[in-house]
């Protein structure tokens, strides 16, 4: 999930009546393995469309009251009491610092630019990821390291959340935010020198509406968006209204030119992209983050023409040769297919169709961007094909071309258009990393780039199987599983099952290197591909949203039912591990099927529904669950929310809940809250545990030491519930 929001004033009438639930019995409120800190209620109710409900703990979304610091002070320490005396604890710790601290380079978020390629450079044991250059894209050695963000801040918070190189590759625009924020200001470097010019601009990237930026062709200024400054709009507005400005090197920023966003949604999230040939800028807003885009293009003499508006399934544009616009349409095509038009005079609505909709679905990716890369004379699209993805290369005119051969089960991430039609483009599976291949459209050869990783971890013997769970209502639901070499399906082995299931997020496989630990531990894993998504397409994704939300719950049911029945492993030996959307999967699979399952880790989690919306990021996620204003909304929401549908005197599994104190996108009160709903239900021996991180966040920019720690204390937490003594 991509954002969250500050306050969106509802119709709740909260009115003093009984509380729901029991007071937990009072323990040492310190916090220690004696029992969980005790923790008070309120007598809180919301009436909404006629039914009331109780809100007990509503004094634990003040995160700035001292109280409830004292009381996730008191958490802390009785989750440090309990994670800290765990005997897999001290034979994890080594083996999770060896994999994530190996020093072994990893690169991610290429650009071109100037014949120059620019890069984040992973470097264990640096605890944020360089910013480097390649003065040819070949060649590793021609290497530089143009930013550590270290230098900046010793104790690693300060981090990159994205950057974009000027069209001669001489000038690097930085955004740097710190702590887990993602609140960043725009810094320029000199690519040369690698020092700083030029002046900063403030609020361009966000936790709501992220950001972007892109530059004037002549190198001489950028298009970046804006949050509102202080005393331009309320409080709490200033995590909305993005705005689009342009900005000349070396002027004041008070300066800045208007460009675009009066009339745009609250909620608006703004792309960017330039065709350095004509100058044209392209505009892409999405409204929230439901998938719903509306397109303006800005000519190089001036002037802003929207292109598409909001609901008219038009998902992507890309710039190509010849003045051409190429447009992935979802209109009568939930699977997508790909249109074609003038840039210079576009009309949309007459646009050829260039390749049509097939079996598989055509990807876009919002935030990530090139998975339509135009070169000299070819198109390479990005399909997904029900979780793994794979290249498809097409000529301008949409006449099929050989294209890169992939291995069963992987899954492309990125495409960097090169000189000619060729392309760099990286892949991984569940047992290999991120390799990186060099495309020879003329050869029809893919080369192994030197700026692929190595793996520092062993999956030799692990077999992927690739199966098909069968839901409620009879949908089959693809699960990857991975399984150590030569088991018996006997119901015997400890399982962890993980799974998302929203805002058309699709899971790819990818080498999570630490997993070689559970699987050398004799763990079978699982990825669930759920409703939600975007892996079957258009359709899977509106099949698990607003008020069918609950397919997707369904979904992850019929997944750990699956790996029960099939004999991978039993509810004793089965735990669940999610976050963020994937954090309210957890919270609705442990309240409506705790019988499933022994143990389940949640990280930034979501788990009252009816109050998400008036977080920080809610706002831009209440075109993917719905708003307790409508009431067929409000009474969907109101019968999966986790925090709503606990059961006192319910033998819940085992929880472990980590948060960010700065997490942007979901409020740290969500999981305050769940804890202490569980906490004070549970008839069960397994603790609740929650787990605040003081200097992180969502999870970007989490610096190393701190992503160590996590992985320890959810594997030992995972290797104590499931009965595993940790291998040396």
């Amino acid at each position: 999930m991509r954002r969250l929001s500050l306050l969106l004033a509802l119709s709740l009438t909260a009115c003093p009546t009984p509380a729901a639930g029991p007071t937990p019995p009072a323990a040492d409120p310190s916090g220690t393995a004696s029992g969980p800190p005790s923790t008070r209620t309120e007598e809180v109710v919301d009436t909404m469309h006629g039914v009331a409900v109780a809100d007990p703990y509503r004094w634990l979304e003040d995160g700035e009251a001292e109280e409830v610091h004292a009381w996730s002070d008191a958490q802390n320490a009785y989750a440090r009491s309990v994670l800290d005396a765990l005997p897999a604890a001290a034979v994890l710790r080594p083996q999770v610092e060896a994999i994530l601290a190996a020093p072994v380079v990893s690169y991610g978020g290429l650009a071109r630019a100037g014949g120059k390629l620019f890069a984040h450079k992973q470097q264990p044991p640096k605890p944020q990821p360089l910013l480097v250059v390649l003065d040819d894209p070949s060649d590793p050695s021609t290497e530089r390291v143009l930013l550590d963000p270290e230098a900046l801040d010793a104790e690693g918070s300060i981090s990159v959340d994205w950057f974009v190189p000027s069209p001669d590759g001489k000038t690097l625009a930085v955004s740097l935010s710190r702590g887990g924020s993602e609140s960043g200001d725009v810094h320029f470097y000199d690519v040369a020198s690698g020092q700083e010019t030029f002046e900063s601009i403030p609020r361009v990237n966000g936790g709501t509406a992220g950001g972007d930026l892109a530059w004037a062709p002549d190198g001489k200024g950028v298009y970046y968006t804006r949050y509102p400054a202080e005393g331009e709009r309320p409080p709490e507005d200033l995590a909305f209204f993005q705005q689009l400005y342009f900005h000349r090197l070396g002027r004041p920023v008070s300066e800045d030119r208007y460009e675009l966003g009066e009339g745009l949604p609250r909620v608006a999230e703004i792309q960017l992209d330039v065709d350095d040939a004509s100058g044209r800028v392209l505009a892409t807003v999405q409204k929230g983050d439901g998938g719903e885009f509306a397109h303006y293009l800005r000519q190089p003499k001036g002037g802003w023409t929207q292109l598409s508006d909001f609901g008219d399934r038009i998902v992507h544009l890309a710039f190509g040769p010849g003045d051409r616009l190429y447009v992935v349409s979802r209109a009568d095509a939930p699977r997508g297919r790909l249109l074609r038009t003038s840039a210079r005079k576009p009309d949309l609505a007459k646009a050829k169709e260039i390749v049509p909709q097939g079996d598989d679905t055509l990807v876009t990716d919002f935030w990530g961007g090139g998975t339509v890369v135009t070169t000299k004379s070819r198109l390479y699209l990005l399909y997904q094909t029900g979780g793994p993805s794979e290249i498809r290369s097409f000529d301008l005119e949409g006449k099929a071309m050989p294209g890169p051969q992939l291995a069963p089960v992987s899954a492309v991430h990125a495409m960097v258009p090169l000189d000619g039609d060729d392309l760099l483009f990286d892949t991984s599976s569940y047992v290999e990393p991120i390799t990186w291949f060099r495309w020879d459209a003329k050869a029809g050869q893919a080369i192994r780039s030197p700026l692929s990783s190595t793996s520092p971890a062993d999956f030799s013997g692990v077999e992927v199987r690739r199966e098909l769970a069968s839901s409620a209502d009879g949908t089959q639901v693809p699960v990857n599983i991975l399984v150590p070499a030569g088991i018996e399906l006997d119901g015997s082995h400890p399982c962890l099952v993980t799974g998302y299931g929203g805002f058309g997020v699709s899971l790819t496989p990818y080498q999570r290197a630490t997993w070689s630990i559970l699987l050398r531990n004799g763990f079978v894993l699982a990825v669930a591909n759920l409703r939600g998504g975007s892996e079957l397409g258009d359709a899977w994704h509106e099949a698990g949203r607003l008020t069918h939300k609950q397919n997707v719950f369904d979904d992850f049911d019929a997944v750990l039912r699956h790996m029960i029945d099939r004999g991978y492993t039993s509810p004793e030996h089965l735990a669940i591990e999610g976050g963020s959307n994937g954090g309210l999967l957890m919270g609705a699979a442990l309240v409506q099927h705790p019988e499933r399952v022994r143990a389940v880790v949640s990280h930034v989690g979501i788990y009252d529904m009816l109050r998400v919306e008036l977080s920080s990021n809610g706002a831009f996620n209440v075109v993917e669950y719905g708003t307790v204003q409508d009431p067929e909304q409000f009474a969907a929401l109101l019968a999966y929310s986790p925090y709503h549908n606990v059961k006192d005197d319910t033998a819940y599994p085992a929880v472990l809940m980590m948060t960010g104190a700065n997490d942007p996108r979901v409020d740290p009160m969500q999981s305050r809250k769940m804890t202490a709903r569980l906490q004070a239900a549970t008839s069960a021996d397994g603790p609740i545990l929650l787990r605040t991180s003081a200097n992180t966040g969502h999870g970007g920019g989490t610096p190393l030491a701190a992503r160590v720690e996590q992985t320890v204390d959810g594997y030992a937490f995972l290797f104590d519930r499931l009965g595993v003594e940790a291998k040396p």
